[in-house]
């Protein structure tokens, strides 16, 4: 059974800007860790405020737990919890107080669904006399998804839970999703972080409103045409400019310490033509091998075929 479905959702904010989202359709099963994964301005917010009724498209259908987000978004908004990318709470109430007043604005009490939330809130509770505006950016995100949570929600929407905070907090808080996976709530979460998407059970890959992919991310990962490359060199950012420039190049990029890079034609392009090239560029040290890609690499492949 789908929890959140989405078909064919369409928004634009103007008419001389590109379109937030175009024909965009996927669904969310029951009790799945679903990742919209793209970078900034891809249209992940936008499609979130969509399923939280805070927005309306232009056209296309929406559903949330089978409400109608536009006839039927006083019930949807009873039954979901939801984290929007900016932190939001009141920065002039302490802890206890954000999570007894979201509590109470759902006509429910800490008390209730303590349970719940008490792994993450454990965390947190000695500084429970904090001002929320003076918490860290990993704390602010756990009082955040306490109040996301406080009325035990069917539906657990998160805009960018992770982007601003530390790698250990980004760590805790994927570890805190699946226990609340566990609990049985759909979870519908947006990262711009590639490394990330390994950790939903499916994911939609999204750019310039279009979604690009929908599968799991073995599956997307399984999907990735031809060969990919890692190029390594002891300067390899000068190697750039000249790879890009090789004859049967199809893409180059800078991947770290590396160059993951693609042939247009595997059966007459190879490593060792490419190598021979570059030496006679004046490169030394270069060296190729074949690589297993991850998500980014997939994304970047996708890209540039709806380019």
């Amino acid at each position: 059974m789908d929890t959140v479905t989405l078909q064919n959702v369409s928004k634009s904010y103007g008419k001389n800007v590109p379109p937030a989202l175009q024909d965009v359709s996927f669904s969310v099963k029951k009790g799945e860790l679903f990742g919209l994964i793209g970078p900034d301005g891809a249209g992940k917010s936008t499609i979130f405020r969509i399923l939280t009724t805070l927005l309306l498209s232009d056209k296309g259908t929406a559903t949330v737990a089978g409400y109608d987000v536009v006839k039927n978004y006083h019930e949807i908004r009873s039954c979901v919890g939801y984290m929007p990318g900016k932190f939001s709470l009141y920065q002039d109430l302490t802890i206890e107080e954000n999570l007894h007043f979201f509590a109470t604005l759902f006509g429910t009490t800490v008390e209730a669904n303590y349970a719940l939330i008490k792994d993450i809130y454990e965390q947190i509770a000695p500084f429970k006399d904090r001002r929320a505006g003076k918490l860290s950016g990993g704390m602010k995100q756990k009082l955040a998804l306490c109040c996301a949570l406080v009325h035990r929600p069917e539906v657990l929407f998160l805009d960018e839970p992770t982007t601003g905070v530390d790698a250990v907090s980004r760590k805790e808080f994927w570890e805190m999703l699946q226990r609340l996976k566990q609990e049985g709530i759909t979870i519908v979460v947006s990262t711009p972080y590639m490394d990330e998407a390994s950790l939903c059970e499916r994911i939609a890959l999204i750019q310039t409103g279009q979604i690009l992919s929908i599968d799991t991310p073995a599956n997307i990962i399984k999907a990735y045409p031809g060969k990919l490359y890692a190029l390594r060199a002891p300067k390899v950012y000068l190697l750039l400019k000249d790879t890009r420039q090789y004859e049967g190049m199809a893409q180059c990029y800078a991947a770290g310490d590396t160059l993951h890079l693609s042939f247009k034609d595997e059966a007459k392009d190879h490593p060792a033509g490419l190598l021979s090239w570059l030496e006679s560029k004046g490169h030394k040290g270069v060296s190729i091998e074949e690589i297993t890609p991850d998500i980014e690499d997939c994304f970047i492949a996708k890209t540039s075929i709806h380019e």
